[in-house]
């Protein structure tokens, strides 16, 4: 069974993770053989779809990573669904306020802690029939840092009860602030937006994240990231073709 992030995080660890926005569930498959904390499924930017979302947390079964789920929007509908299809966390974007991280924590809780509906459909199965005691304590919600007006309200979005953690977006951040999209950024204001994040954090015990890539994250696990997206299943495939055609391929 698969161990939370919360659990994870409350033991202390620093948690790596990988990134599935294809479809396939043999995709999934090979992403789950790898030693990772957590897998997230994207149903944001990826190419998938509730009902795919659904067989790839099936094939990410045979991994002991925490499965997680980006959902489209901050909306209860969404982020309902993917909890009950058994994933354990919820990444949720563009949360620019408080009262919208308000909303995505109460999406993501039971009353009297939130509003979510109950009915976990294959997360009971998957999870244990004694899932809606755990749930409130276990599931992960987790809004999303990309834009200058979030930096702006950061403070106000991080008093929010009930916000495990949260989960910087560098492409959309970089975006927001002029600087064009990329997973780090040559810019005080963004350099400064990250140390902000870090700080207001560890000030509230609240997990830092952010997406990143293989050569960069080991400076952010050293800036105080805890929660870390080393690559993506396309970035990854991409990346090991193009490094076989280099080695096929004799030099000229």
């Amino acid at each position: 069974m698969a161990i939370s992030l919360n659990t994870r995080w409350r033991a202390g660890e620093v948690t790596l993770g990988l990134w599935v926005s294809t479809p396939g569930a043999d995709t999934a498959e090979a992403i789950a053989a790898f030693d990772v904390a957590y897998v997230c499924v994207d149903l944001q930017h990826g190419l998938i779809d509730l009902g795919q979302a659904r067989d790839v947390l099936r094939a990410l079964r045979t991994s002991t990573a925490t499965p997680v789920c980006r959902v489209g929007g901050n909306d209860p509908a969404s982020i309902g669904a993917v909890l009950d299809a058994g994933a354990l966390g919820v990444i949720v974007p563009m949360v620019n306020s408080a009262d919208e991280a308000r909303a995505a924590v109460a999406s993501c809780r039971y009353a009297p802690d939130g509003r979510r509906s109950f009915g976990p459909t294959r997360a009971s199965l998957v999870h244990g029939d004694d899932l809606f005691g755990r749930a409130n304590a276990e599931i992960s919600c987790i809004p999303m840092i990309e834009t200058v007006e979030a930096i702006d309200h950061l403070d106000e979005i991080l008093d929010v009860e009930g916000i495990d953690a949260v989960y910087v977006g560098p492409s959309d951040l970089g975006v927001s602030m002029g600087l064009g999209p990329g997973v780090d950024h040559d810019d005080d204001r963004f350099r400064e937006a990250l140390a902000a994040v870090l700080e207001g954090c560890a000030r509230r015990g609240i997990v830092p994240g952010i997406h990143s890539s293989p050569d960069l994250t080991p400076v952010r696990l050293e800036q105080g990231f805890r929660m870390v997206t080393v690559t993506t299943d396309l970035l990854a495939l991409r990346a090991g073709v193009a490094a076989a055609l280099t080695t096929a391929r004799p030099s000229s």
